[in-house]
């Protein structure tokens, strides 16, 4: 019994023994290599800083690239607004004359069967006035040709027709047309002394203007009824 615990005490002793050795045989080599470890460490360490800023690189250049497609594509969208833009006033414009052309066509569209029908009234008109209305025989022919006036000038007159008779208002030469000027004593100076054909407006358009005579003033006295009157007042004096 005795041999026996002899026996373990003699393997425990042993393999203390060993492993003294292991830790002094491997302790000097771990102080030798510590250098050689921080270097590595140091390696490492430059490695991955190199590799940042290569990575950082990369990323300023992508950047920069990223930026340069945005500007393109802003210039872009700025390009196409700006077409957008010119396309839609063009639009506009385009309506607005349109609109005008139509309007224009509903105003003036009829004007020439309008012009067409004026030389009828100025016939008729002319028929009444060279009638003599005190024949009982010509009566019923007269009032019929005046309801025939009456209609037709009211149906011009809706589709915007509008008589100028100016006699007495002052020249315009926008709506009258002078065929001469005669002096009055009468009628004041530029003044429309008589009126030789009525005028007609389409919508505000002037169709045919009036031909007028134009009042020139008061005739001026002559020399000789003034020397006149001077003697007779001095020989009343």
């Amino acid at each position: 019994m005795q041999t026996e615990e002899t026996q373990m005490q003699e393997s425990f002793y042993k393999a203390n023994a060993q492993n003294e050795d292991v830790t002094n045989a491997t302790s000097p080599t771990e102080t030798l290599n510590q250098p050689e470890a921080d270097e590595c460490a140091c390696a490492n360490d430059e490695d991955q800083q190199e590799d940042i800023a290569f990575d950082a690189k990369e990323v300023m250049a992508e950047n920069e690239q990223l930026k340069a497609q945005l500007e393109s594509v802003q210039a872009q969208a700025k390009e196409d607004k700006e077409k957008l833009v010119r396309a839609l006033a063009e639009c506009e414009n385009q309506k607005k004359r349109i609109e005008a052309d139509v309007e224009r066509e509903r105003k003036f569209g009829n004007e020439k069967i309008l012009k067409a029908l004026i030389p009828v009234v100025d016939s008729l008109d002319l028929a009444l006035k060279h009638s003599d209305p005190n024949n009982e025989a010509a009566k019923p022919t007269i009032e019929g040709v005046q309801n025939t006036v009456t209609l037709l000038v009211k149906e011009l007159g809706n589709f915007g027709i509008q008589g100028i008779d100016p006699k007495g208002e002052l020249f315009d030469p926008n709506l009258h047309q002078a065929i001469s000027m005669v002096p009055s004593p009468f009628v004041e100076a530029n003044h429309v002394m008589d009126v030789m054909q009525k005028g007609y407006v389409l919508n505000g358009r002037v169709v045919r203007p009036a031909m007028v005579i134009v009042s020139s003033g008061a005739p001026a006295q002559s020399t000789d009824t003034q020397e006149n009157k001077e003697n007779s007042i001095n020989i009343e004096a």
